[in-house]
């Protein structure tokens, strides 16, 4: 009775009964290829036991309840929702900067997740393509919407921080982990993957990891004098890489969507017993209830993207750790956990397919899109920034590339495949942790000597006067 109370209270709410509401009553026929994304933010949904809510008799009341179920319920994540309307009230009653930011940053996972579960409604209703380029544009909103922010207050250090860290992560901390994981759950069997989306990921990562190479060494061939060149130029060569790396973006979507999107559509899951899974053949609300709700949960995830930009300082303060520590690690883990922690459900079923598709496909579309559109961005807005990362930054990001390149090149895995870059992982986090530790150490030290200085030379000068 339960069931079938849930599949009449569906039907009601996607508006496929007689009668339903408008334009919302259309059937839809659309294909709906899936791409990994979806089904890495599928692995988190679970259904909703809508019996009470069928038992409304007020059918408009009924939907709308059937709805919100639906939206705030349909995920294992649901539990986060409350930090949400805490960093709102932690922020209109002042709390602890430090609280707000640690509230602001879990109340960004349910939203993230919700964001791909409402862009994978609409694409049953809009087709494959403009689905896939909906998802591609708002597949990484929450750090999108930080840099925005970020650049907005001239944070220009956060903004590449919080970017370079979110390739890291996807590389070397959910893939890595995902194989480990997924290498010690199907220890006895043979792990397989395709190798023809690695290796167009990672041919469009080394690109990326090309134009940081060479903004790097264009700065230190101006710092070293080996040719009389201005600064400035700099600028002009970031824009330039820019629109050469969203145009490559651009061409990677034509081939995804259009001409090889066989390789980027995962197999469905067969002989899934596990009852709390969603099977996400057709839509379980209407089109217009997801354009808004999608609207509506963008116009959160700024607000609280806005709290995170601005008590940064202040969490780096209260916890004692460096602002490049909290951009490069925590930001891109606490912020892509719900995506993070699909990938390793996948590898634990062994579908390694997937989890790679979630893993290289996050990182392409961070280091191809989002950092050069940032770059364009702040271009626009009147903001000096370039793609000229620090040295330890850029060559934290090549080895990164480098090592999953040469892991993934047989099209097998094991745990020990997972177990190395991960590794990486932690000792890249280590690295920056002491590196801003000795930077804020030798500034103190240096700003001592200074003052040490400054006092041996008034002294000397007032001996001498007197």
């Amino acid at each position: 009775m339960a069931s079938r109370c849930y599949e009449a209270a569906r039907i009601m709410e996607v508006g496929n009964l007689k009668g339903g509401g408008g334009g919302l009553g259309k059937e839809v026929h659309h294909g709906h290829g899936r791409t990994a994304h979806n089904m890495s933010s599928s692995s988190l949904r679970k259904k909703s036991d809508l019996s009470l809510v069928s038992k409304v008799r007020c059918s408009p009341l009924r939907a709308l309840l059937a709805n919100l179920q639906e939206i705030f319920l349909g995920t294992k994540l649901f539990v986060l929702f409350p930090a949400v309307p805490l960093a709102i009230v932690a922020n209109y009653y002042h709390f602890g900067r430090a609280w707000l930011f640690a509230l602001s940053l879990l109340g960004l996972t349910p939203l993230a997740e919700r964001v791909s579960f409402l862009t994978e409604q609409i694409a049953f209703y809009t087709g494959p393509t403009v689905g896939g380029l909906l998802n591609a544009t708002c597949g990484n909103a929450t750090e999108l919407i930080i840099a925005l922010f970020a650049l907005h207050q001239g944070k220009i250090d956060v903004v590449k921080c919080s970017l370079v860290g979110s390739v890291l992560s996807n590389l070397l901390l959910v893939l890595g982990s995902s194989l480990f994981l997924g290498g010690l759950a199907n220890l006895h069997k043979e792990q397989l993957y395709d190798r023809k989306q690695a290796d167009v990921n990672t041919g469009l990562l080394l690109l990326g990891a090309l134009c940081h190479i060479l903004l790097l060494m264009f700065r230190y061939a101006v710092n070293t004098g080996e040719q009389a060149v201005d600064a400035a130029p700099t600028l002009a060569l970031s824009r330039a890489c820019s629109m050469i790396m969203l145009l490559a973006y651009v061409a990677y979507l034509f081939f995804q969507l259009k001409t090889h999107r066989q390789l980027f559509e995962s197999q469905e899951e067969d002989g899934d017993d596990d009852d709390d899974v969603v099977s996400e053949d057709e839509p379980v609300i209407g089109f217009a209830s997801a354009l808004l709700w999608l609207v509506g949960m963008t116009a959160v995830i700024a607000l609280l993207s806005e709290y995170v930009v601005g008590t940064i300082e202040a969490a780096s303060d209260s916890w004692g750790i460096s602002v490049s520590f909290i951009s490069i690690i925590l930001l891109p883990i606490v912020g892509n956990a719900a995506e993070h922690a699909g990938a390793i459900i996948f590898a634990f079923k062994n579908k390694l397919d997937i989890t790679l598709g979630v893993s290289l496909g996050s990182a392409t579309q961070i280091s191809m899109f989002v950092v050069p559109l940032s770059v364009i961005v702040a271009w626009i807005m009147g903001i000096k920034m370039d793609l000229d990362l620090k040295l330890l930054e850029t060559s934290s990001l090549i080895m990164a590339i480098l090592v999953i390149a040469f892991t993934l090149q047989d099209g097998t895995s094991h745990y020990l495949k997972g177990l190395v870059p991960l590794l990486c992982y932690l000792a890249i986090g280590a690295c920056f942790f002491v590196f801003d530790s000795q930077t804020d150490l030798n500034g103190i030290t240096d700003q001592n000597n200074g003052i040490d200085a400054g006092g041996l030379t008034t002294t000397a000068a007032v001996t001498k006067a007197y």
